[in-house]
Order: C-alpha cells, then structure tokens, then sequence
C-alpha cells in the first residue's frame, strides 16, 4: 500500500489566532462594536441591522456564506437574552437562510449556538447563532478531518451580493 503524505495548507488561520491576541487588546467584544459601529458595516461584514440583533458574516467561516445572527445584549446564556431579542433573533435566523437560499443557492443549512467555552464558543461571552450553508456533495467535515477549509468565494465579493439580495427583499435599506 502506498503512504500519501500530503500537506493542505490554510493560511486563514494564522490570521485567525492572530486576531484571537488583538482581540484582547481591543476594549470590549467584537460584536458589541459592531453593534454600536454602524459606520464600518461594510468593513465588519455587516448584511443588515434590525432594532435589537443584527446579522454578520463570519470572518473564517467553516464554508461559503456562513453567517452569524447576535443579539444587541452581551450575555454569555441563551436564557439571558431578553424576549423582543430573541424573537428578533429567530426572526433573522430565518430571513438569513432565505437570503442565502437566494445568494449561494445553498440545499441544506446548520444552524446552531456554542454555549459556553467547552462548547466550542469562541466568544462565549455573548451568545450568537451561526447559519452554515451547505450543498450535496459538499466538503461536509474537511475543517475537522483535514484541519483546512475550502471556501469557493471571497468574504467580500459574497458580502456585496449579499447585500444586494437583503436590499432587494426588503431586508436592508
């Protein structure tokens, strides 16, 4: 039997550790700047704003089109969250996967939470939910088996059409 070995590189995630050091330098969470930095939604990946949650693209996402919806409230529980945040949240969740329905043609979606640190919560300080988009056939678990990820497009050319699509359904102004 022959050995293959094989090296895949992927460069993201030293930018990713990297931003793990310069968070802690910058004062408070990143998502809780994003909500009060309306200003920069293009520079943050910001799709769009309702009056309490928002709706994000991830920076190192696991695929093409993987989102993250937060509430305004920085609270680390889901039970944490108040009511008309969280009615919001689920409503944006949902809108979310439409607009990617549209965007990214995706046939399949995960959407969940990481509660807490050994949940895998990178930020687990203020709870967020995050859509990843996915296809037949997909990459499906490369991320875990290969420790790299194949994402087909880049974060800004899929953050302008998102935009386009969100503003063309009434999502964003």
């Amino acid at each position: 039997m022959t050995e293959f070995n094989t090296n895949l590189w992927a460069p993201w995630r030293m930018e990713y550790i990297r931003s793990l050091a310069d968070e802690v330098k910058e004062e408070g969470c990143f998502l809780c700047r994003y909500q009060s930095d309306m200003d920069s939604d293009e520079a943050n990946h910001v799709i769009w704003r309702g009056r309490w949650c928002l709706v994000v693209m991830n920076r190192f996402p696991y695929t093409n089109g993987h989102l993250m919806i937060t509430p305004r409230s920085h609270v680390g529980e889901i039970e944490q969250i108040p009511e008309d945040e969280f009615a919001e949240l689920s409503r944006m969740i949902r809108d979310a996967v439409a607009l990617l329905r549209q965007t990214v043609h995706a046939q399949g979606f995960n959407i969940g939470y990481n509660i807490g640190l050994c949940a895998g919560a990178g930020l687990p300080d203020h709870v967020h939910a995050h859509i990843v988009p996915r296809w037949t056939g997909d990459t499906n678990y490369m991320a875990v088996l290969g420790n790299t990820r194949v994402v087909p497009d880049a974060l800004d050319a899929l953050y302008k059409e998102l935009v386009t699509n969100a503003q063309a359904v009434g999502l964003r102004d």
